[in-house]
């Protein structure tokens, strides 16, 4: 019997790329899977697609919805997901979005890739984290990026509002989201899937793979067979070194001093 049939893993961005295709290898082993999308509707749809396209049982596939990009909704997610699941094995950190050609700030004020790829990830990981802490063996995966190897945390001007690159932005959120995950909250991984064949390969101007060959590479690791050191680093299946910055615990403490103050959670 599959490792992850008694386990519940919530993935975010789970409607389209590797996000649903995580969701349906995770669904083909067993797991109850808890399939977050931007709206109900896009949720509900993914988990008939794939009650429809698989065996999967569809008592253990349930959509949840909320639209990143407004933190609120981020917090109405953990309280349904906490309310109907008190204990939580795997959250996949898997939405994300390309930063837009234009400098973009959500109604809470931050900008926008910054909010929906790291911020609305950190706020969500911190409310679920007595679900995932309550017993042994509780991990978050954060699907990163290779490119947050160019990024850089810009600390006095996080909006980027004085000068912009989508790019820019885009590697600074992948940077934020894989320097979390070295946080110590909450034992966590970052997983580049690869270059995939999503909405987010104009960033990469490369052919990429599909989105169910990524999707394997995130499944291995919410796995519990799969023994993690927190803050570890994948490239598809290999363990690397992360950006340098993402091994300093003096940056993993300021990013989550500048986060908490980001999303309101500042004392």
């Amino acid at each position: 019997m599959s490792g992850l049939s008694t386990r519940t893993v919530l993935v975010t961005g789970a409607t389209t790329g590797v996000g649903l295709e995580t969701a349906r290898l995770l669904a083909g082993r067993g797991a109850t899977v808890l399939l977050h999308g931007r709206t109900p509707e896009e949720a509900e749809t993914a988990v008939e697609h794939l009650v429809a396209t698989t065996a999967a049982d569809s008592a253990r596939l349930r959509p949840y919805a909320a639209d990143f990009a407004h933190l609120a909704e981020v917090e109405s997610l953990a309280r349904r997901v906490l309310r109907a699941h008190p204990r939580l094995d795997v959250l996949v950190n898997n939405a994300g979005m390309a930063a837009p050609e234009r400098h973009t700030r959500t109604a809470d004020g931050n900008e926008i890739a910054l909010q929906v790829n790291f911020l609305a990830h950190y706020l969500l990981t911190c409310l679920l984290e007595p679900a995932l802490t309550g017993e042994p063996g509780g991990r978050v995966v954060n699907v990163s990026s290779s490119l947050h190897r160019t990024g850089s945390i810009q600390w006095s001007d996080p909006h980027r509002a004085r000068r912009y690159s989508r790019l820019a932005a885009y590697a600074q959120s992948q940077l934020a989201l894989t320097v979390f995950a070295a946080d110590p909250r909450v034992t966590a991984v970052s997983v580049h899937p690869g270059v995939c064949d999503t909405a987010l390969l104009p960033l990469y101007g490369l052919e990429g793979a599909t989105p169910a060959e990524g999707a394997t590479h995130v499944v291995r690791l919410c796995d519990p067979a799969v023994e993690i050191v927190n803050g570890a680093y994948y490239e598809g299946d290999e363990r690397v070194e992360p950006a340098p910055a993402a091994r300093e615990e003096r940056t993993v403490r300021r990013l989550g001093r500048l986060a908490d103050a980001l999303v309101g959670r500042a004392a």
